[in-house]
């Protein structure tokens, strides 16, 4: 993983820089393994972000206010009970580990000083945040270990904490470079990059992969075709990496040719050639920040959003399996004129029908050639009954078609609707969203309104803002009820309506004040209109837009759900980067 050791110790000397002496205001876990302390002193005011999440294990200051439970979970609470109120006093690393002790000066309940630790260990899918008491026993963790199973290290409160095996590589701040040399030299047969990785502490694939294409100058080069140049090039260069440890580094961000984070370290890179850009940020914590901000914000959302996902999509399911019998249905009843003219001719012709005959054969009079049609019988019954018969399947197939008809035009635009409750929750940020779009399926019925009687839930979301470069404001809805509330309540008369044409997407309203908004104002507000919409990757998106006042929402329909006229319709494209600028 990129957060190595040595990247920690950036981290560890950020922290101490920021942080030390200042005391811990208050303490909040949005996740099961994410816990935030609030750390405050006359110079500093900081959020620090402890993550044991197996995929983003890592620590850092961070500007994101997190959104948390409702209920506190109990390490939550234990947190605030050892270490409200306590002074940083220490931020430890133990050599090049990925292992960070937060060591505190706080008072107990009895008034006594005590020196509780933070210790996170940022190991993988072993990654585990833990309280110690002043004596270096476990209090508890986010992770405890098996009784049964627990190998060398016992995990569980009341136990000495114990740092995790070592693995015995060379500390480049320790040991110097020529020794990292003579260990590389007995792997042969390994790639130059893989020997590194096991022979150097604290170093990640990427810095490795960097130290081998200094080296080499080429990738996938093995131990074993190293040149007396190539060996010395090595070491001028893991030089240089522990001198980039001691003094500082570079916080260097790696971006994809389209603008996706993809990795991130301490020093310069040159590997990538033109497969990707890099670029220096102002400190560590930034770093981390712009790397994992997206990612994290869409894992936290997609996780709390899993049964809303599941709701939709069985309901999607269940109502397309149901129009497509619907339609097998529609289709036999197309032949019910057949059963008419049956009972017709039955109804003419019950002189000639033998009483317990299976078919008769009689001309067809409503058939210009008069020719001949079977008509099956029902040998139990009477020529009058089975003209009865078929007359009450002509009715029946008949009302079938109506009713069936309705049926499926009904389904069709549950469909509609279902698919834009999706497309609002695809586009979810927060769980104030999420707590909407519950409200608005439990409104109309599709979900069981859940939790206790008194429980507080997140406040209501509110519509995205945004400015026009010509000063008009502009509103977008977030999700259907939002629509509704932005088009049938907030909305002037006169005020512009825009919404992307026959697709599932957000209202947008360009509050006029009564003035003509110009054609560039129109035209960012159609290309907001296509970015929050189910449309936002394609390439050339049409826009409706009308005013306000020829929007009509029909009795009965779905939220969200408007008809309008006198539009006119605008093509565009979808822009991130221009909702980013315009955003409030």
């Amino acid at each position: 993983m990129a957060l190595d050791g040595a990247f920690l110790h950036k981290l560890r000397e950020e922290i101490a820089e920021k942080a030390l002496e200042s005391r811990i205001d208050k303490i909040y876990q949005p996740l099961r393994e994410e816990v935030v302390l609030l750390f405050r002193s006359k110079g500093f005011n900081g959020r620090l972000l402890l993550s044991c999440r197996g995929t983003a294990a890592r620590i850092q200051f961070t500007d994101t206010a997190p959104e948390n439970p409702v209920v506190p979970p109990m390490f939550c609470m234990l947190l605030r009970k050892h270490l409200m109120g306590a002074k940083l006093v220490a931020v430890e690393q133990p050599g090049l580990e990925r292992v960070l002790f937060l060591r505190f000066d706080a008072v107990n309940e009895m008034g006594d000083r005590v020196a509780p630790a933070l210790v996170l260990e940022i190991l993988g899918s072993k990654a585990n945040l833990l309280l110690l008491d002043g004596e270096g026993r476990i209090i508890d963790a986010v992770r405890r270990s098996d009784l049964e199973n627990a190998g060398d290290r016992l995990i569980q409160p009341g136990a000495r904490y114990e740092l995790p095996p070592s693995q015995h590589k060379v500390n480049l701040l320790e040991e110097p470079a020529a020794d990292v040399l003579e260990r590389l030299r007995e792997k042969e047969g390994m790639e130059l990059s893989a020997a590194l990785r096991e022979t150097l502490d604290g170093a990640s694939p990427i810095v490795c992969r960097e130290a081998a294409f200094r080296a080499v100058r080429r990738k996938g080069a093995a131990v074993e075709e190293l040149t007396g140049d190539d060996w010395e090039r090595l070491r001028l260069y893991l030089e240089n990496l522990a001198e980039e440890i001691r003094t500082g580094g570079r916080p260097t961000l790696v971006v994809k040719p389209d603008g996706t984070p993809w990795d991130f370290t301490y020093i310069p890179l040159s590997q990538y050639g033109r497969e990707a850009v890099t670029r220096e940020l102002p400190d560590y914590s930034v770093l981390l920040d712009t790397f994992y901000a997206e990612r994290e914000k869409a894992e936290r959302i997609r996780r709390q959003s899993q049964d809303l996902l599941r709701l939709l999509s069985n309901l999607t399911q269940r109502t397309a399996r149901k129009i497509a019998a619907q339609k097998k249905d529609l289709e036999k009843s197309a032949d019910r004129e057949k059963y008419r003219i049956y009972g017709e001719l039955l109804k003419a012709n019950l002189h000639r029908v033998p009483k317990g005959a299976s078919h008769v054969e009689l001309e067809n009079y409503y058939d210009p050639d008069m020719a001949p049609v079977r008509i099956p019988l029902n040998a139990a019954l009477s020529p009058a009954q089975n003209a009865q018969r078929y007359f009450k399947e002509y009715k029946k197939t008949y009302t079938a078609e109506q009713v069936l008809g309705e049926q499926i035009a009904a389904g069709e635009k549950e469909l509609v609707y279902l698919d834009s409750v999706f497309d609002a929750l695809s586009r979810a940020e927060s769980t104030a969203e999420l707590q909407d779009i519950r409200e608005e399926l439990a409104a109309g019925g599709y979900l069981k309104r859940g939790g206790a009687k008194g429980k507080s839930l997140p406040a209501r979301s509110k519509p995205m803002r945004f400015l026009s470069s010509d000063g008009f404001s502009i509103l977008v809805g977030r999700n259907n009820r939002q629509n509704d509330e932005l088009t049938l309540r907030v909305a002037a008369k006169n005020d512009i309506w825009l919404h992307v044409k026959n697709i599932p997407g957000s209202h947008v309203i360009v509050l006029t004040e009564g003035a003509v908004p110009p054609d560039r104002t129109l035209e960012e507000a159609a290309v907001l209109a296509a970015y929050y919409s189910k449309a936002r990757q394609s390439a050339s998106v049409p826009v409706d837009y009308a005013p306000v006042r020829k929007v009509k929402k029909p009795a009965g329909a779905k939220p969200g759900m408007v008809i309008y006229e006198g539009n006119r319709t605008a093509y565009v494209q979808p822009d991130g980067e221009l909702a980013k600028k315009l955003a409030e």
